[in-house]
């Protein structure tokens, strides 16, 4: 007898945009907050969920993205009843490749998903973060009698064309997909979070392994084939807080919403029930906030320590803003060094980075400054 639901993360892309922060590392394992890694979040929420049954399919730099997920303490997924495993592409008598796109990524682990057998299959992207437990999802889909649930995001008008966009009938039941449309008949986007009925992805990801010109992408084939073959799709509205962080200004961004200046549109300090999100405790020392240090709306992490002045900035571990340096609307990773007179403004100082004394690193709200040389604290 197999288990109810199994959980796929693929966290396998390069993350481009992100330029020399992915340049070595995995887009998912790129710190986020102060603290966490963007796994972290998918993590949570299958931990939270209590789905205890979790692949990780990585590729592109994958060892210090493998090396941290391990066997999934940090969430509590490595229990009796519980699983995680890390599924790179690998060698079989047929041969070997790469990847070849997100559908090929599960297709090619179909016999890890056969081993657990599940009734239900939930397919995450390892770089969104948000906070969430997919039981309502679940639910949505049992009682639907659905092939596959989208979860569907609103987003404006004006943005729908670089989504894959929606069209549902009254009872949210999908009528109409399409990937990036030139004129969006609808504002609802894919998250890219999707549950399946096992038997029903599976017999489509081994149809899709046989079309020579399919992409083997689950927008752009996957669910195209299954609406056209007339599967039940139903769509599932997401409201809170979710972003993708492909680019150094969303990224940015994402740091920026942290901060409790107003209304935050991401909340991680007053936990709601089943919404803790999990990560390393890289054991630093306590942060030091120093006798002529100026700080004002900032999120500082363990093991910093601040004697200049830093506003409206996060701050993560084991980094160091010296006396007289400035430090404004930036994000400082682990690590990072601001010496004595130096100036940051709208930047994101990489790990390990140094910004050396007198210096000014200036960028502006639209454009943020990346900052990244690899001559900081920790080498």
């Amino acid at each position: 007898m197999g288990i109810q639901i199994a959980a796929m993360i693929l966290a396998g892309g390069k993350g481009t945009r992100l330029k020399a922060l992915t340049r070595k590392t995995a887009k998912p394992a790129v710190s986020y907050g102060g603290k966490y890694r963007i796994i972290d979040f998918p993590l949570s929420n299958c931990a939270n969920s209590n789905i205890n049954h979790v692949g990780v399919l990585t590729q592109y730099e994958s060892s210090e993205l493998n090396t941290y997920i391990g066997n999934g303490k940090n969430w509590g997924l490595n229990g009796v009843n519980s699983l995680t495993s890390v599924l790179t592409p690998k060698q079989t008598e047929e041969g070997s490749s790469w990847y070849k796109g997100t559908a090929d990524a599960i297709y090619q682990n179909i016999d890890w998903l056969d081993a657990l057998d599940p009734e239900y299959v939930l397919i995450l992207s390892g770089d969104h973060i948000y906070c969430t437990t997919f039981n309502a999802m679940l639910s949505r889909h049992k009682s639907s009698k659905a092939d596959c649930t989208i979860s569907v995001y609103p987003v404006p008008m004006e943005e729908a064309s670089r989504f894959g966009i929606l069209e549902t009938d009254a009872d949210g039941i999908i009528t109409a997909f399409k990937e990036k449309p030139k004129q969006p008949k609808s504002n609802l986007a894919s998250m890219g979070i999707y549950i399946f009925t096992y038997k029903t992805l599976r017999a489509a990801l081994v149809e899709d392994a046989k079309n020579p010109d399919s992409e083997h992408d689950f927008g752009k084939n996957i669910i195209p084939m299954m609406m056209a073959s007339g599967k039940k799709l139903v769509s599932y509205t997401y409201h809170g807080y979710w972003k993708d962080v492909g680019t150094i200004s969303s990224l940015h961004q994402a740091n920026m919403d942290l901060l409790l200046s107003g209304d935050p549109a991401i909340n991680l300090f007053t936990v709601q029930a089943n919404q803790h999100i999990y990560t390393e405790d890289n054991n630093s020392y306590p942060q030091y906030i120093g006798k002529k240090a100026v700080v004002r709306d900032c999120l500082i992490n363990q093991g910093a320590e601040i004697e200049g002045k830093v506003e409206h900035c996060v701050i993560s571990s084991d980094t160091l803003i010296a006396e007289g340096a400035t430090v404004v609307n930036s994000v400082i990773m682990a690590g990072a060094v601001i010496e004595k007179g130096a100036v940051v403004k709208n930047a994101m100082v990489a790990p390990n980075s140094l910004v050396a004394a007198g210096e000014e690193a200036v960028g502006t709200p639209e454009d943020i400054l990346l900052i990244a040389n690899g001559k900081g604290r920790i080498n």
